[in-house]
């Protein structure tokens, strides 16, 4: 996995210490963490864990797209996001979908 500096990026100066653990802890060690549980399969969890909440802004949009950089297709994202919707809410299936619909649109040209 690439090396992430969103965090730095983002809020490096105004909150360095969260913009480390953002980057270091979270998206070095445990996404980077040599389990049972693949990249693509933390992605699966990710989404569905954001869908359920009702985090339905960009950073779900983000987390829609890792998942299809590590091989979810768009036939299984609207699957994870089929089932999720009876345990979510439809609402926030409706809005992950209209995410999800644009991160997956390139694949259909």
């Amino acid at each position: 996995m690439k090396k992430v500096t969103a965090g730095r990026d983002a809020l490096g100066e105004f909150a360095p210490k969260f913009a480390e653990l953002n980057d270091d802890v979270l998206f070095g060690e445990v996404w980077s963490r040599e389990t049972q549980l693949s990249t693509r399969d933390r992605c699966m969890i990710t989404v569905t864990a954001l869908m359920s909440k009702g985090i339905l802004d960009q950073s779900l949009k983000y987390h829609i797209l890792n998942a299809k950089n590590n091989g979810i297709t768009a036939e299984e994202m609207a699957e994870i996001l089929t089932h999720a919707a009876f345990y979510a809410g439809w609402p926030n299936a409706w809005a992950a979908f209209r995410m999800a619909k644009e991160v997956y649109a390139d694949d259909n040209e």
